[in-house]
């Protein structure tokens, strides 16, 4: 007989989404939040360059909407990319109010420091330094921690969602809650809520290069569709452009912030190609830029191409890409 939790909302995954739901019920509810790992592993964790809003008095709402419709080659649902853009600087606000720190533009500056990545025509990502998905998750964990409605239960995976159709021969059917693993002790347990929301990620692990994490293996997409959720747009699997190729060592992301900041492809002998490829060049869509780099190798069988940011500063890069620096400092003395 499985050991059973109850609460009122039962919240699997804990990356920012997670968390920031449960921060925003656990004044009104006893809530659970799951993760198959420790608690801040995931891909919040790795996001690097930032967020997208609208601060600059110089940009605009619709514009924003207008790259991100481009950039999705008309494949967006409007409704949603308005919607998400309107409330894109409330959001930021909150994660402020939670005691995260975002670049300032300058020591005493009040405002934000705001960079340019692939598909935005101005500067509108606000980031903490290259460690964005870092400084958010660790600040909602260390809230989520203290809040005493809020359960926390790291090791623990989502094995199956409890339905009552499946579980008590209903014929409405409806999630009432999860089995669950706990992975430290091999023990089965179920979890009840008369909430349960999957906020599990998605399926980029499935792929063996990747700058996804171990942990986005797309179990959530999977428990959620045997549970008859509606699944939709499998197809959609991020790319991020540029991770750095060494024989000696494992791969990771290489933050766009440095084509934000002018850092050009090129091939083995020099040359830039993206401008064949699209008139933003280096900041075109990722998918774009993934595809010319996919394509260049493959003409010229070169094992990869290389990203030059040579003409900035020491300072800059420093400022825009601490963990690329240490890395490839490491690197250099193996």
């Amino acid at each position: 007989m499985t050991a059973t939790h109850h609460f009122d909302v039962l919240i699997i995954g804990s990356g920012a989404a997670g968390l920031t739901l449960a921060l925003q019920l656990a004044d009104h509810a006893q809530v659970a939040v799951l993760s198959k790992d420790q608690l801040e592993e995931g891909a919040s964790f790795y996001a690097q360059g930032g967020i997208s809003v609208v601060l600059d008095q110089a940009d605009s709402l619709q514009s924003h909407i207008d790259d991100t419709l481009l950039a999705g080659a008309d494949l967006c649902d409007e409704e949603v990319v308005r919607f998400t853009v309107e409330h894109a600087r409330d959001s930021i606000e909150w994660l402020i109010d939670q005691g995260v720190s975002f670049t300032k533009d300058g020591i005493k500056s009040e405002t934000y420091h705001l960079t340019q990545e692939g598909g935005h025509s101005h500067r509108r990502i606000i980031h903490s330094a290259d460690a964005t998905g870092r400084e958010v998750e660790t600040t909602l964990l260390g809230k989520a921690q203290t809040h005493p409605n809020i359960h926390l239960f790291p090791y623990h995976i989502g094995i199956d969602l409890i339905t009552s159709r499946k579980q008590l021969n209903q014929q409405d059917n409806h999630c009432i809650g999860c089995y669950v693993l706990d992975i430290k002790t091999d023990t089965p347990l179920t979890f009840t809520a008369p909430i349960t929301v999957m906020a599990t990620g998605g399926a980029g692990k499935a792929y063996l290069y990747t700058s996804n994490p171990d942990v986005s293996t797309g179990d959530g997409i999977a428990m959620g569709w045997r549970a008859g959720c509606d699944v939709a747009n499998m197809e959609f699997i991020q790319f991020h452009p540029t991770c750095l190729y060494h024989y000696k060592a494992k791969s990771f992301l290489i933050s766009e912030a440095l084509r934000g900041e002018g850092a050009k492809l090129l091939l083995a002998d020099g040359s830039e190609f993206m401008k064949r490829f699209h008139p933003q060049a280096e900041l075109a869509p990722r998918d774009i830029v993934a595809r010319a780099i996919d394509h260049e190798m493959k003409r010229s069988g070169d094992d990869c191409v290389y990203l030059d940011i040579s003409h900035q500063s020491r300072n800059l890069l420093r400022n825009i890409s601490r963990q690329f620096i240490s890395v490839a400092l490491a690197l250099a003395l193996i």
